[in-house]
């Protein structure tokens, strides 16, 4: 069977391809992270997911959040809300260097589990101006995953893989719902309160929603504002 090392955040995209992992019959660990958001409450919702998908094991690992502060989702700056022209800029909410350290670590676990493959659920059209959500760093981090690790030096690097990288958010949701996912079960917004309920105007929020309105859908979540229309 082949195993895989998959990122979930709790949120739609990550768990869009957690799903298409478990539909390939993978031996999956899923991998999460405690970084210092403030919005933790997307831990619960990716214990739950990773639950629901019945993976192998779900690690949660604890980063010393000294390197990510300089971000609205971590630190007091204040998150973006009903921002025009969403991919224009790198927003406040920006956590630095977040993916990197996050694939370096995934390196590790998917070589001390024998997983030849390392899925992210990074979106390069609709995202909000990360530069560590584009092609050319996926491209970059293969490269470095090809001579990195002992597994690699051995002819048998893992492969990064971004099934997301060139979808939509409305193609990634109509994936997602083929594949049967309760996308209820996700928070995307980067200011839930502590019930879990989005805000509705933060960037994820609102290319959360334009998706599911292009595909027809209702968003399952529960918003603090009336969010339909």
């Amino acid at each position: 069977m082949s195993r895989a090392v998959v990122l979930l955040s709790g949120g739609l995209d990550s768990t869009t391809v957690l799903a298409m992992a478990a539909a390939e019959s993978l031996e999956i660990t899923a991998l999460s992270f405690s970084y210092g958001q403030k919005h933790t409450i997307e831990l619960q919702r990716a214990a739950k997911i990773a639950e629901y998908f019945k993976v192998k094991e779900h690690l949660v690992i604890n980063l010393d959040p000294e390197p990510f502060r300089k971000s609205a989702l971590t630190g007091s700056g204040t998150v973006p809300e009903n921002r025009a022209e969403i991919s224009t800029g790198i927003p406040a909410t920006y956590v630095p260097a977040r993916n990197t350290v996050f694939l370096s670590i995934a390196l590790g676990v998917a070589e001390t589990r024998d997983a030849n493959r390392i899925l992210i659920g990074v979106n390069s059209l609709d995202y909000s101006g990360y530069p560590d959500c584009r092609p050319e760093f996926i491209d970059a981090f293969q490269n470095l995953a090809n001579f990195a690790t002992k597994t690699a030096v051995e002819g048998s690097p893992p492969v990064i893989q971004a099934p997301l990288l060139h979808m939509t958010k409305a193609e990634i949701i109509k994936k997602g719902t083929q594949l049967g996912v309760n996308y209820g079960m996700t928070l995307s917004c980067y200011q839930p309160n502590k019930y879990g309920e989005s805000c509705g105007m933060c960037d994820a929020c609102i290319l959360r929603l334009e998706g599911f309105r292009a595909n027809g859908l209702e968003d399952p979540a529960v918003y603090r504002r009336n969010t339909s229309g």
